[in-house]
């Protein structure tokens, strides 16, 4: 445990000065305990310029399976047992309709993308395939592939060394292939998904220390100097190694604290995106609808992020699938909206990729329960901002949904796609594995041409 020091000691058995400190709860890298030290460097620089310096993605993760027919592809003339009983409803690009729970997606639909001939995973619930674009196999989760967080993490690094590369913001379940925020694989735990981790985001503040007193830089300052000063000269920091050097790096920074301190916002702004609750969805063992994460995500990329995760909603209606569908689409519609029109106000939407989707689709025949079960023959994905041409429907289903009719597009395919809006060719990037033989970043899939 890193530690900072006050004014009172006390001696304990391996020697080492034991003083008042100051103590942060919950943080996390790749879902280990970090060194928990007091976020305190802080840039004293002018304000950043909005437009970023770097290429982000937010990856929002909906986790359970979204029923893609209930979304962005209604079947209207399909029989009752198959179409349901919600309505399509025009969007401001001619020709496009979506789901009538959307409408401010309908208002914005120039702004996205969306692709109704999803396939390639298989029936698994986890966000492994969302995440990294392998689902689990016989190598364990992702079958030890990295997610494309940690790809990023390791061919460009951090834009500041006080602020990771990734950062994943999935909240934890007790089906922990629902909360995996996208791992290293054999990357290792040095390109994990540095995770806020603990009960919603209250555990980033300091313990006893309210966010106006860490932003007292000159008394932190001075603490640090002295912590830095027992770091260089005990023996017993001589042997921290990368993986805690690299958490001491960022939280000895404040600014991933301001990035997520959401306080910072104006309050309208606040409420266009929505507050929430970081409890799971209708109480299930799922993701939260939890609007601050993609606020929080915004200021995250800000910040000098390259990639964001997240988890929203509870998309597994084996039951009251047209109950619970319309409350679930309207805070989605509401989130991920405010998400992509925030981006554009500020500039981002040339650098920031966002994409939103689930692991499959759901059955085109209603159940007995008026529920839609698992189907991994098709799905769906939205997609906005990264320079991509926004403004079109990609791809179809045959008159059921059952299956990719026109133009298929393979999971990996949406991955070679947002590679590339991050400036990597997946056609001859590749990354070494613990063998040392370098692997290519996906097995198949090119650049959709009809977004770059």
């Amino acid at each position: 445990m890193l530690s900072i020091p006050g004014r009172r000691q006390s001696s304990f058995c391996d020697h080492l000065s034991r003083r008042h400190f100051l103590r942060i709860g919950g943080l996390a890298l790749g879902g280990l305990a970090l060194p928990q030290v007091l976020q305190a460097e802080a840039s004293l620089t002018a304000p950043r310029d909005r437009s970023l310096s770097h290429k982000a993605i937010i990856m929002i993760y909906l986790s359970g399976g979204p029923s893609h027919q209930d979304m962005y592809d209604l079947k209207m003339e399909a029989p009752k047992e198959i179409r349901g009983s919600f309505r399509p409803i025009s969007t401001n690009v001619s020709g496009i309709e979506i789901c009538e729970h959307m409408p401010r997606l309908a208002k914005m639909m120039d702004k996205f993308a969306i692709i109704r001939s999803l396939y390639g995973s298989p029936d698994q619930h986890a966000s492994d395939m969302c995440l990294s674009g392998y689902p689990i196999g016989s190598k364990g989760r992702q079958d030890n592939h990295p997610s494309l967080g940690s790809v990023v993490s390791k061919l460009h690094g951090p834009v500041d060394q006080a602020v990771p590369a990734f950062v994943g913001l999935t909240t934890s379940t007790r089906h922990a292939p629902y909360s995996n925020p996208g791992l290293p694989g054999f990357l290792g735990l040095a390109h994990a998904p540095f995770q806020p981790d603990g009960d919603g985001m209250a555990n980033m503040r300091l313990n006893g220390v309210s966010l106006d007193q860490l932003r007292d830089r000159q008394l932190l300052l001075t603490s640090f100097d002295g912590f830095r000063r027992q770091a260089e000269t005990n023996t017993t920091f001589r042997g921290v190694d990368a993986f805690t050097q690299k958490a001491f790096d960022v939280l000895t920074s404040s600014r991933l604290v301001e990035a997520l301190d959401l306080e910072r916002e104006d309050p309208a702004l606040r409420d266009r995106y929505g507050r929430g609750s970081s409890a799971p969805a209708f109480g299930e063992d799922a993701g939260p609808h939890w609007m601050d994460q993609f606020l929080m995500a915004r200021r995250l990329v800000e910040a000098g992020v390259r990639c964001v995760t997240l988890s929203f909603g509870s998309w597994d209606r084996h039951g009251g699938n047209f109950e619970r569908l319309p409350e679930q689409l309207g805070k989605l519609d509401q989130g991920v909206t405010a998400l992509v029109e925030d981006l554009h106000e500020r500039g981002l939407d040339q650098d920031v990729s966002v994409v939103a989707w689930g692991e499959f689709g759901r059955t085109p025949r209603i159940n007995p329960g008026g529920g839609r079960d698992h189907w991994p023959q098709a799905s769906c994905a939205l997609l906005a901002g990264g320079g991509m041409r926004m403004g079109q429907v990609i791809g179809s289903t045959n008159r059921l949904g059952e299956v990719p009719q026109d133009r298929p597009i393979h999971y990996q395919d949406v991955f070679a796609t947002l590679y590339r809006q991050l400036g990597i060719d997946v056609a001859t990037a590749t990354i070494p594995d613990h063998s040392g033989r370098p692997q290519y970043l996906l097995d198949r899939g090119e650049p959709i041409r009809e977004l770059v």
